[in-house]
């Protein structure tokens, strides 16, 4: 691996990292949150399609494209109502392990990955730890009913929200579309589903005319980063698409340090330890799930 090629595989490290932190701390509702991150995305996107002067697609690629940005958009909507009820800090880990779970189960039923029975428990074990590393990332020693509702309701969310992350990773699949070209297509659909999103919810408040939305712009910048630069590491050749995904598995820890240092989700000396065993468990399984053959 050149050192260009780990430079742009770590740049989801710092883009989905941080994504999640910069956006609770702007603030706002879900909604605000949201609308501004993906118009940020599709700012960005937008930019380095004119830059690049790719071809614009269209037919069945467009259509999936833009259901795989709308999946992400729910998803994502999920994950920021978690936030509110355990922090950034304690959602991201266990959204990470979903998707992973997400990912993982779409590749053996659908894709026919882990071929074979020794790959298959392999596989499965993996996932298991992952499960295993998740629950120990939200663990607390505080055994209060109203933290432990919370929690429940977290993870109910995420769970739901998983549907969208996997229609975000499955929809391209279904066409010989390229990363790169749907890039600004999948951008367009997480606007779209973001703008839907808010015209329900205008009755109660509207979000469009709130400072806090357009300030979330920024976290777009930040998502869309992390998403260009996962998709030229993934390529052949760069660091491939086994290597690409475990490198941009590593955000995990960088969201989960800098929710619980910048926006004080502070955890005790035990909770920590178990946090950062939690994540290993993480990172090792991911790899594990990654190069079964």
């Amino acid at each position: 691996m050149n050192m260009v090629a780990l430079l742009i595989g770590l740049g989801p490290l710092i883009g989905w990292g941080l994504f999640p932190t910069i956006a609770s701390k702007f603030g706002g509702k879900p909604v605000n949150q949201i609308i501004g991150t993906t118009v940020g995305t599709l700012i960005f996107a937008g930019a380095f399609f004119i830059f690049t002067g790719r071809d614009f697609p269209t037919g069945m690629d467009l259509f999936f494209a833009l259901l795989s940005g709308a999946g992400w958009c729910f998803g994502q909507i999920m994950t920021f109502k978690a936030f509110e009820y355990v922090g950034s800090s304690r959602a991201m880990p266990v959204t990470t392990a979903f998707q992973l779970l997400g990912a993982s189960l779409w590749g053996v039923f659908a894709l026919g990955n882990w071929p074979g029975l020794t790959n298959k428990l392999i596989g499965f074990a993996a996932l298991v730890v992952i499960l295993i590393g998740a629950r120990m990332t939200v663990w607390s020693e505080d055994s209060k009913e109203a933290r432990n509702n919370d929690l429940k309701k977290a993870v109910v969310i995420l769970l739901i929200g998983e549907i969208g992350y996997w229609l975000y990773s499955a929809a391209p699949q279904a066409t010989d579309i390229g990363g790169k070209a749907a890039f600004l297509p999948q951008a367009m659909g997480m606007v779209l589903a973001a703008v839907i999103y808010g015209l329900m919810t205008m009755k109660k408040d509207n979000p469009f005319n709130k400072k806090v939305t357009w300030l979330q712009i920024i976290s777009g910048f930040f998502f869309a980063f992390a998403a260009l630069t996962y998709l030229i590491s993934a390529q052949p050749d760069m660091n491939g698409l086994a290597t690409g995904f475990v490198l941009s598995q590593t955000s995990v820890v960088l969201a989960t340090l800098t929710g619980i240092y910048f926006l004080n989700q502070r955890k005790t000396q035990k909770e920590m330890l178990v946090t950062i065993i939690g994540l290993v468990l993480i990172l090792v399984a991911a790899t594990v799930t990654v190069f079964i053959k």
